[in-house]
């Protein structure tokens, strides 16, 4: 049997140059995605903005929002054809180094309850459950509720 070759993955900082992947990328994964302009917005508001890249190509990005001792995870996604392979487990731990790295000293996050997967990634990297919030997320039906999970650094 022979092994299948490594895949070579960077999180590198997110610029306009990649608002069209990032925002293909987006729409290949939510019902209801960000537009490209919000992405534009957060690199103009100074939030830590990265892509997860494979072979070179965006494979995924995060968004970080910190101030005050804390952190905010606002938006983490990986392209469904990279799903299953570690990356966002990768791109997270990235994520929670530079919440660190700036000072905060808790993360939070919101997930659908609909997402087992994000939620056991969470779980598994010492997010908690601290609370819900009702009517959140937008949905087929009406709105989603939001688990809000958080952990210490």
């Amino acid at each position: 049997m022979v092994a299948a070759p490594r895949l070579e993955a960077r999180v590198r900082p997110m610029t306009a140059d990649d608002l069209p992947a990032v925002g293909a990328l987006e729409r290949a994964s939510y019902e209801f995605p960000w537009s490209e302009g919000v992405f534009a917005d957060c690199l103009k508001a100074g939030h830590g903005c990265w892509v997860l890249t494979v072979e070179d190509a965006v494979a995924g990005y995060g968004i970080l929002s910190t101030g005050a001792g804390e952190a905010h995870i606002l938006n983490i996604c990986i392209d469904p054809a990279h799903r299953g392979q570690g990356l966002g487990r990768l791109l997270l731990v990235h994520l929670l180094a530079a919440a660190r790295s700036r000072g905060a000293e808790r993360v939070f996050l919101e997930v659908r309850p609909s997402n087992p997967v994000a939620q056991q990634l969470y779980r598994s990297l010492g997010f908690v459950e601290i609370g819900r919030r009702p009517r959140y997320y937008p949905a087929r039906n009406g709105r989603e509720e939001a688990i809000v999970m958080a952990r210490g650094l």
